[in-house]
């Protein structure tokens, strides 16, 4: 049974949890807290889909003043 741990292939999570990468999760935090002033605390109580949803909505913001509107 080489190349495999207990039933699955190595290097991959049990339970086929993907895990974040910490620089990506890092830099979440900073976009956040730089546009909005929120505490990192307060940031890392969302979930990962709601610091997604506000990552992309502060990018449309950026992206709508940078273009004047």
């Amino acid at each position: 049974m080489r190349g495999r741990l207990r039933g699955r292939p190595l290097g991959r999570a049990p339970g086929g949890i993907v895990t974040y990468a910490l620089p990506r999760l890092r830099e979440e935090i900073a976009y956040v807290a730089y546009h909005f002033h929120w505490q990192r605390e307060e940031i890392l109580d969302l979930t990962h889909g709601e610091r997604r949803q506000w990552v992309a909505e502060i990018a449309r913001i950026n992206t709508r003043m940078n273009e004047g509107g």
